[in-house]
């Protein structure tokens, strides 16, 4: 399933997929496979990008 909160949230902040990566230590293609519902982060991972996003884990990574 495709992450449009995450990928809007980071939008929102005028923040490249690099950027992101480079603030959570992953790569870019980890941060787009994330957006594009190829790859499913670790509980650590999430709240580092919940971090930098300025989100919470229910806002970015809870499928209603």
């Amino acid at each position: 399933m495709k992450n449009l909160r995450m990928k809007a949230a980071r939008a929102a902040l005028d923040l490249s997929q690099q950027e992101l990566a480079d603030a959570v230590g992953v790569s870019r293609q980890t941060i787009n496979a994330i957006e594009k519902g190829d790859y499913n982060p670790t509980i650590k991972l999430c709240t580092a990008i919940c971090r930098a996003l300025g989100r919470t884990l229910d806002e970015l990574f809870w499928e209603e």
